[in-house]
């Protein structure tokens, strides 16, 4: 039973790749204002979805701190590593290789969705609460992350069609990864004290690195309001989880 809801989950994540396809009929200006205000609850929902729930689970599964903490800095430095090399745009006195970069996007998309997908299963696997929390945190994050793909895809060179589909094959990654982890902790024990950190430290990482530095760019006041009022309630949304469960 564990196994059909990570299948599901996983595969429901991979569907949000396909959000792109609603871009083509909302207006730009509309598209960036909904973007912002998701990119400020994706962040919060990280941030609460880290700290609130996977570490506390993590630390359950292995009660030594300075361990769980050390898996947390390292899966902060896989994912900025992942970011480095993999989503690097190759530049040169200003003249970007996009045609090079859209296929190097997807080879890090890939990865990222892979890491993904065993981070689900592996919540699954620890409680399905927690499963259910740490999906919720991969598709709020994979929306605005997806969209920006597409974006870079179709900048890139590739038909609308094309980068929907290449899109979906990368995000698909997730449900192999979701297989792999489950069948490694049938043989592993213990794989979630090491995948559980790893996992909040990635959240963290792209709350912090990718997401509010976003929302710093933002001038307009009102605006800037929107997306903190968003980035709250995804932190709230995070702890009435937790209060609830």
């Amino acid at each position: 039973m564990i196994l059909v809801w990570i299948l599901f989950s996983t595969f429901i994540v991979s569907l949000i790749s396909l959000i792109s396809v609603f871009t083509l009929c909302i207006k730009e200006k509309l598209l960036e204002k909904i973007l912002f205000v998701l990119i400020g609850f994706s962040a919060g929902a990280l941030i609460g979805g880290a700290f609130l729930h996977i570490l506390p689970e993590a630390l359950e599964k292995n009660p030594s701190s300075v361990v769980i903490f050390s898996y947390f800095i390292f899966g902060i430095i896989l994912f900025f590593l992942l970011e480095r090399y993999l989503h690097w745009r190759h530049c040169h006195r200003g003249i970007c290789d996009i045609h090079a970069f859209t296929y190097l996007n997807l080879i890090g998309d890939g990865l990222h969705n892979f890491i993904d997908g065993m981070a689900i299963a592996i919540s699954f696997i620890a409680s399905f609460r927690l499963g259910i929390v740490t999906t919720l945190a991969v598709i709020f994050h994979e929306i605005p992350q997806e969209l920006g793909d597409f974006a870079v895809l179709v900048w890139g060179g590739f038909s609308k069609k094309k980068a929907l589909f290449y899109n979906f094959i990368s995000a698909l990654t997730a449900v192999i990864g979701a297989v792999v982890g489950y069948l490694i902790y049938e043989k592993v024990g213990g794989l979630s004290g090491f995948i559980l950190p790893l996992t909040a430290g990635g959240f963290i990482y792209i709350a912090n690195s990718d997401l509010i530095p976003e929302m710093h760019k933002e001038n307009n006041l009102k605006r800037s309001g929107f997306a903190f009022f968003a980035f709250l309630l995804g932190i709230i949304f995070m702890v009435l989880l937790r209060l609830f469960e």
